[in-house]
């Protein structure tokens, strides 16, 4: 397969502000993979919270770097060319990857570091595999950083009581959420899954041992199973910060604590929302 050259259409913007509206087709070089990198002919992407939150300024004058600037962080499609050292992949190969804060996902060429970079299985879209790279990676580091294994054969043992851990998932149905709880399920841990009503069959589809109506009184005193033992409680809704930085939101947020036999403790006040 011959390596693209020339130039490519993509979609760009080149100040803060304007939505949409400053979103503009254009002309502009094939990008080349550099060491370490791979060129990949893009098939789908995704748009996250943090492609408009940039656009509009909420990290400027860190993100984006430089302008104009090519949105979408979660890439899929073919590799087309690898940049010097990569012998994992070559030209054929479908993938997945992520390239932040590079971006380039909304052109038909993009660039991402081999690291990280997967091979994506004949059974996933190229559009499904767009969608896994920002949302589910913060769904992992969520559970990660609330102490969750993701080892069945470790959480047999749990939190080392021999019982599975109680996770209980806030806005489940969300991108992040709905992947922390089929994550925190394949672990081999309770979830019990807080979402709107219209989403309470998706959640238990996804894996929820329990799924709760937030808009009801009964949510935020939901029963664990027998025996309680750590409960981890992970929030895919962003908090309001308080300080330098107030009004603006921060990612989501992890908490364990230990739970009384037969019901999930109330979450820390000063978490919520």
């Amino acid at each position: 397969m011959a390596a693209p050259s020339g130039t490519m259409r993509a979609v760009q913007y080149d100040r803060y502000g304007g939505g949409a509206q400053r979103l503009k087709h254009a002309e502009v070089p094939v990008p080349s993979p550099s060491k370490g990198e791979v060129l990949i002919r893009m098939e789908a992407t995704s748009i996250n919270r943090v492609d408009w939150k940039f656009q509009k300024g909420v990290a400027r004058p860190v993100m984006p770097r430089k302008f104009p600037f090519i949105s979408g962080f979660d890439l899929a499609g073919e590799v087309v060319e690898v940049g010097a050292g990569v012998c994992e992949f070559k030209p054929g190969d479908k993938v997945i990857a992520i390239n932040f804060p590079g971006g380039g996902g909304l052109a038909e060429y993009a660039v991402a570091s081999a690291s990280l970079t997967a091979l994506r299985p004949p059974e996933v879209s190229a559009a499904q595999g767009a969608c896994l790279p920002v949302a589910a990676v913060t769904a992992l580091r969520a559970l990660q950083t609330a102490g969750v294994s993701l080892d069945p054969d470790a959480a047999r043992g749990g939190d080392g009581t021999g019982r599975r851990m109680n996770v209980l998932v806030t806005g489940a149905s969300g991108g992040v959420g709905h992947f922390a709880v089929q994550l925190a399920r394949l672990g081999g841990h309770n979830v019990t899954a807080t979402c709107g009503a219209r989403n309470l069959g998706l959640v238990r589809e996804l894996g929820a041992d329990e799924a709760l109506d937030y808009g009801t009184p009964r949510a935020p005193r939901c029963e664990a199973p027998p025996g309680g033992g750590t409960t981890r409680w992970c929030t895919a809704r962003r908090r309001r910060s308080r300080g330098p930085c107030s009004g603006r939101r921060s990612p989501p947020r992890a908490w364990s604590w230990t739970s009384r036999p037969g019901s999930w403790p109330a979450p820390p006040r000063s978490s919520r929302s």
